[in-house]
């Protein structure tokens, strides 16, 4: 199965069962990814290196502009997309076989988690995997140990608050943060804009 077949199938959030090729798929494109953030993860790069590594990893160029503090962990890599002017802080870990999207001028604290898959409830189907994309709009900044589930789509200029569990979407414009995550207010100007 070539990539860009994976990354289409994934978009049809058709499960990946046991014995598709689809579901094989899932662990060659994983060893891969080890591969690759170990090189990341286990000496020191420059920031060119870094945007480079991360290029590879996603198989797409990124931006320059583009800033990773590593640890990082994936189990695909190939299913992220990064709009210009993204940091991803340390110990960061995307489950991206569903698709992660993140716009321009978003900030990632340190140990954010992005789900993309879920398996199925019932014990006989347990290994069956549900991919659900999760998209984080333009001048997003998500909080410290967030976790963000599967199908979440964040809008624009919103913040997450740290430690929240996003387990829906949440509007553009706003503040928001908890167990689950809740709108808490609106950002309705910019009161610390030059």
């Amino acid at each position: 199965m070539e990539k860009s077949e994976f990354i289409e199938f994934m978009k049809t959030k058709t499960p990946a069962r046991k014995g598709m090729e689809v579901f094989d798929e899932f662990h060659k494109l994983s060893e891969n990814a080890r591969k690759i953030t170990m090189e990341i993860n286990n000496k020191y790069h420059t920031k060119e290196e870094l945007t480079e590594l991360f290029s590879i990893l996603t198989n797409k160029k990124v931006d320059d502009s583009f800033r990773l503090f590593p640890p990082f962990y994936t189990d695909c890599g190939i299913n992220i997309t990064v709009g210009k002017n993204v940091f991803i802080n340390a110990c960061c870990n995307f489950q991206d076989q569903g698709g992660i999207t993140i716009g321009n001028n978003c900030l990632i604290g340190h140990n954010v988690t992005i789900a993309t898959l879920n398996h199925d409830i019932d014990p006989d189907k347990r290994a069956d995997m549900y991919p659900a994309p999760v998209k984080i709009g333009n001048n997003v900044w998500i909080g410290s140990d967030t976790t963000i589930l599967p199908g979440v789509t964040i809008g624009d200029n919103s913040v997450i608050g740290a430690k929240s569990l996003v387990v829906k979407d949440i509007p553009a414009n706003c503040i928001a943060f908890g167990h689950p995550c809740k709108m808490i207010k609106e950002i309705k100007e910019n009161k610390y804009a030059l």
